[in-house]
């Protein structure tokens, strides 16, 4: 058998003309390569966002039924076609969102991130997430360890909650590169997304309110460390009251450090130096709640002496005695949005966004009437 094999081969290597003669198989014609459609292409036509199309992907319920079937239309027309293996080895390499956080003692009992936390993973949950938090210390950003944790893959993007402009390191992240998303404290960098409450409009509804109940004399607790958010609280302060014609000395406003602690000093030194003030507008609840407490240490009740604003309006608010009035902030709502644009910018969203949630004035009892106009309605 090998004989003939091999005299087979011979023969056909020697008589070229009859190979020449021989049919000859058509090569296969290499197929037209075409631009893959990517998730962004789907989520531009549909008019949703990319997030909201990976959900629908992968048959998340939390999508309703409307916007499930405009977005597999867009798949269907498109020819989209999830790479579910490549989806899998990423997952494999990295499905974390890694959330930074100020290195404060009492960061994760503060209810303000504690709100804001709860929507980031609540949200990462159903868009399948795992979260890891870092502690950001001067020692971490020397290392520029905040780096590392994107460009090595550790995390596949970053939130940043807590910071301001003051943090020098948030200049350190390319958009072109990493992505981030800075929650409810805007920086100058307008590359960077944003999510965050409206503030300035909250901060309008309580001076707007404390005015129509006849308060003149307002004092504002603040603090140096809230960054852009907290500066419009005080440029709305300041405009309302220069509207009314009052112009507040320097004693109207004091720094409360955003703790119970340094609310009831703030409050303390406002009352201290300008004895006729009737309402104090608090930059948070936790500074607010200071301020009832140092009213009532100076023998003044809340809300007949005192009027207090608060804002955040976080759950315990409605608890205290006299239950706080507070601007109410959508702080769930803010961390929720924030992990839905984080995972926008790692489907391939390329454009910044900035996000800006209503608040609204939640109205309690630790506030009333102006004491001068409550003298002249009960003579």
């Amino acid at each position: 058998m090998h004989d003939i094999l091999q005299d087979t081969i011979t023969l056909a290597n020697l008589n070229p003309a009859a190979a020449a003669l021989a049919p000859q198989k058509k090569r296969p014609r290499a197929p037209r390569r075409t631009k893959a459609v990517r998730l962004v292409d789907v989520a531009r036509l549909a008019g949703v966002s990319t997030a909201t199309v990976s959900m629908v992907v992968n048959n998340h319920p939390r999508i309703s039924p409307t916007t499930q079937r405009r977005v597999r239309r867009a798949v269907e027309k498109l020819g989209y076609r999830p790479n579910f293996s490549n989806q899998a080895l990423g997952a494999r390499r990295s499905s974390v969102l890694s959330i930074l956080l100020p290195a404060q003692r009492h960061t994760f009992a503060d209810g303000y991130f504690g709100e804001l936390l709860s929507g980031v993973c609540d949200q990462a949950n159903v868009m399948g997430y795992t979260v890891m938090f870092e502690r950001v210390s001067g020692d971490f950003t020397r290392a520029r360890q905040h780096l590392a944790l994107l460009e090595q893959r550790v995390a596949q993007g970053a939130l940043l909650l807590g910071f301001s402009d003051y943090n020098k390191f948030v200049a350190d992240f390319d958009p072109q590169q990493h992505a981030v998303v800075v929650v409810d404290n805007a920086v100058d960098r307008a590359d960077l997304d944003f999510v965050g409450c409206d503030y300035r409009s909250g901060a309008e509804q309580a001076m707007t309110y404390l005015l129509q109940l006849g308060h003149r004399k307002i004092g504002l607790i603040t603090s140096a460390a809230g960054g852009r958010s907290t500066q419009e609280i005080v440029d709305v302060y300041r405009s309302a009251m220069a509207q009314q014609g009052v112009r507040p000395g320097e004693g109207y406003v004091a720094d409360g450090k955003f703790t119970e602690a340094g609310g009831t000093e703030a409050a303390d030194e406002i009352l201290r130096r300008h004895p006729e003030v009737t309402a104090i507008l608090a930059a948070s609840d936790t500074m607010a709640i200071g301020a009832i407490h140092g009213a009532s240490k100076r023998g003044m009740s809340v809300p007949k002496d005192l009027s207090v604003v608060g804002i955040d309006d976080l759950r315990h608010a409605a608890f205290i005695s006299p239950a706080l009035t507070t601007v109410r902030l959508p702080l769930h709502a803010v961390g929720a949005r924030a992990c839905e644009r984080l995972v926008e910018r790692i489907n391939g969203r390329t454009a910044p966004t900035s996000d800006r949630l209503p608040a609204h004035l939640v109205l309690r009892d630790s506030v009333a009437m102006a004491r001068d106009l409550s003298a002249q309605s009960a003579a």
